[in-house]
């Protein structure tokens, strides 16, 4: 057999071992041993060194030829299966139009986000603005304003972490309260300062070391205690529930003064005294004051025009106490067993 012959038995060859492939890596493999280095039309070119020039030219001629039809030949065959494929598929994963549609999980809102929506509802209707600042502040700002010298005692039951001396994780949100202040230039002021605060505190069912705070102050011409008292009790009884009711009992808090400790009644026991209030049908919520004249001054105000009060809450605590929920760390364990259940509360 000569060698035009050889190089027409190649491509009959091919051609009968195409009709048997059905998947593209066999394909694939036999294009390369066809069309490959070490394929047969390699081989037989391989001779041509002996061959006359004219042999050569035809031999060349032929074998371009057979290459370009065996490149066809495979082309054609891996768009069949190819198509095939497609085919099997669309078969397989025929789609019903008529079906009701597959319903998509969608996400809530987290409950602490809830609250403090509510909390900005609230308070947006009754006159107050948003104020918002960073969260890593000066130490002058998160406590020297606030009349908290370095070496106050006060400053060991919000210690917090510091980056350097001068730069901390705020420890309160009321160092928005003091750029509001400063920015304000003796103007009055009606503000609530939600945002994330931080302190050293052991995580347990009721402390953790990064928590969320909703702050408030309101200064202005003849601002009393009882202002502050009024806007805390619409903001229980809105939040908790008609029929609650707050007292207020004298404290200590560097920044105000006079300061209070404000109790809201127990849900439980409406006041009558359960396990939950410790028999006293009380229950602390959050610290509040007059503010303090000295803090006043260090922000430019004149505290014989001006007075005014602020107060500050935890959102976890009152979402605890609004949801009942028993373990604050709940909220920041992610487990989506505990949050779909908030999935649908507004």
């Amino acid at each position: 057999m000569s060698q035009l012959e050889e190089l027409d038995k190649v491509l009959e060859d091919a051609e009968n071992e195409l009709n048997t492939v059905s998947d593209l890596q066999t394909l694939q493999q036999k294009k390369a041993n066809y069309l490959g280095k070490k394929g047969p039309i390699a081989l037989i070119m391989a001779t041509m060194k002996d061959l006359s020039v004219e042999a050569k030219k035809q031999m060349g001629m032929k074998s371009n030829k057979i290459k370009s039809a065996l490149e066809a030949k495979f082309e054609e065959k891996r768009k069949a299966i190819e198509e095939a494929i497609i085919e099997k598929k669309l078969q397989s994963e025929t789609i019903d139009v008529t079906l009701p549609g597959v319903a998509i999980p969608t996400g809530g809102i987290h409950p602490l986000m809830q609250t403090v929506m509510d909390l900005e509802d609230l308070f947006i209707g009754m006159g107050y603005t948003v104020a918002e600042g960073p969260e890593i502040e000066t130490d002058e700002y998160c406590f020297e304003k606030l009349n908290l010298p370095k070496g106050h005692p006060a400053r060991d039951m919000q210690d917090t972490f510091y980056i350097n001396p001068e730069l901390l994780l705020r420890s309160q949100t009321s160092p928005v309260q003091v750029r509001t202040m400063l920015e304000k230039k003796g103007e009055p002021i009606k503000i609530i300062c939600p945002g994330k605060v931080y302190r050293r505190d052991a995580d347990d069912a009721t402390h953790s070391h990064q928590f969320m705070q909703c702050e408030g102050l309101v200064l202005g011409k003849n601002i009393t205690l009882g202002d502050l008292k009024g806007a805390l009790l619409e903001m229980f009884r809105k939040m908790l529930g008609a029929d609650r009711n707050i007292r207020l009992r004298p404290s200590f808090f560097p920044f105000t003064e006079p300061s209070v400790e404000v109790d809201v009644s127990c849900g439980l026991c409406g006041g009558k005294g359960c396990p939950t209030c410790k028999g006293t049908g009380w229950i602390e919520v959050l610290g509040a004051g007059m503010v303090n004249d000295n803090v006043l001054r260090m922000s430019g105000y004149d505290p014989k025009e001006i007075q005014g009060f602020a107060f500050g809450i935890g959102v976890e605590r009152i979402t605890m106490m609004k949801y009942k929920i028993d373990d604050i760390r709940n909220f920041y364990l992610n487990d989506v067993r505990f949050l779909h259940q908030f999935k649908e509360v507004k």
